[in-house]
């Protein structure tokens, strides 16, 4: 009696193990890429934060200035009133109203006084310089850092919103212009009615909010 022939059965064993395999079990998930590992003697610059646009160092703002390769030289600093910082070796600096881009290349220029190549990374660690305040007939007054857009009617409702007898009518932003203050009129009702909604400006850092 004629055998079978055993070939269709290995031209389909050999088709099944060249198949790519979708079921069984699961594939390996990709797994994602880690951030790069610091270069060997390069500090680390922890809690960093995005500065807002148009963003420029002022007094008690944290800084961290890292040097690469200059451990020395690299530091953590708070900016004073005067609006100087004090850095190893490159003792004093003034860097009130300077971008952290152009914080940078000075801090190089006086380090290159030190070191070769001196290559300098200048991280904003906390914003403490935009203010804004608010007083009077509110719940919570005080002072509210200004780390992003705002307007009048947000810091109201930051601090609490308004007391019962407050003359939401009268509200007024106090504002230096050109070195003189002015005052920025908000009328709430108006406002909260759809009425006049420009009146709700953007506020500036150093703006005082009073509501009688």
């Amino acid at each position: 009696m004629t055998q079978p022939s055993r070939f269709p059965a290995l031209l389909i064993l050999g088709t099944m193990l060249t198949m790519p395999m979708t079921y069984g079990a699961a594939q390996p998930a990709v797994q994602p890429q880690k951030a790069p590992a610091p270069r060997a003697g390069e500090p680390a610059v922890p809690g960093a934060v995005a500065p807002p646009a148009g963003y420029v160092i002022g007094p008690d703002d944290v800084l961290g200035i890292v040097f690469w390769r200059e451990k020395d030289l690299s530091a953590d600093v708070v900016v004073r009133p005067d609006g100087m910082i004090s850095l190893p070796l490159l003792d004093e600096i003034s860097v009130a109203g300077l971008t952290p881009a152009e914080l940078r290349e000075k801090v190089m220029v006086e380090a290159n006084k030190f070191v070769e190549d001196a290559n300098a990374t200048v991280v904003v660690k906390q914003i403490n310089s935009r203010r804004v305040f608010i007083t009077g007939s509110v719940a919570k007054p005080g002072a509210y850092p200004l780390t992003g857009s705002m307007t009048v009617v947000q810091l109201v409702a930051l601090a609490g919103g308004l007391l019962e007898f407050a003359e939401g009518t009268k509200i007024r932003v106090m504002r230096m212009e050109k070195g003189a203050p002015v005052a920025l009129p908000l009328n709430y009702k108006t406002f909260s009615e759809g009425k006049n909604l420009r009146q709700n400006i953007e506020l500036k850092p150093g703006d005082t909010v009073i509501v009688p």
